[in-house]
């Protein structure tokens, strides 16, 4: 399968750079004919040579492989998928994993956008769980301790009540405010998202 457009992005970036093949072949640590099957449209790179590629040439993935196709419905998609945790939590993160892994090598700017919408998921996974811990152990302890006070039981499921009435709205918002960000071109910004996935930049 041949690639022109991304051979011919890989050759101007290598002479902006100043690289010979030998040099290239170096720094990347990819061997000198993979370089020159690359540069000669022969072959296409495999996803872990194209980020080496990308790092050593100072470019992203995405703007790199110009193989890649524009669709921003799937994009919007990808982000709307996350919704689905008003269903079930745990498919906040399914669905929008299955879209990322099946499409990030053919979708422009979807390997970026799939890794902060499931970091984001996740790490708000993992608060939901710790809630549900937090309770569950608080309303252990009050049995443990003989104090089965109705009032007390009640406050304690008030307050569970109250972190589902801001977890659950903060993530639909989040998800909602950056279909917007997606709609208009800009980067995602989801808060808090432990980095489960990196980002390539």
């Amino acid at each position: 399968m041949k690639s022109p457009h991304l051979s011919k992005r890989i050759k101007e970036l290598k002479i902006q750079n100043g690289f010979s093949q030998e040099e290239l072949s170096e720094k990347t640590g990819l061997s000198i004919r993979t370089i020159q099957r690359i540069e000669s449209s022969e072959t296409l790179p495999r996803e872990v040579s194209l980020k080496k590629l990308a790092k050593v040439l100072g470019e992203s993935t995405d703007a790199l492989d110009w193989t890649m196709k524009e669709n921003r419905g799937l994009l919007m998609m990808t982000n709307f998928s996350a919704l689905s945790f008003i269903v079930l939590p745990f498919l906040g993160i399914v669905l929008p994993f299955v879209i990322w892994v099946s499409n990030k090598r053919t979708i422009k700017d979807l390997d970026g956008i799939g890794r902060r919408i499931i970091n984001f998921q996740i790490t708000w996974f993992i608060l939901l769980i710790l809630w549900f811990v937090v309770i569950v152990f608080g309303l252990v302890s009050m049995f443990e301790v003989g104090n089965l006070d109705g009032s007390a039981i009640g406050h304690k499921m008030m307050i569970q009540e109250l972190g589902l009435l801001i977890l659950y709205p903060y993530n639909f918002v989040f998800v909602i405010l950056n279909s917007f960000r997606i709609d208009r071109g800009k980067e995602l910004f989801y808060f808090p998202a432990i980095p489960f996935f990196r980002i390539n930049r």
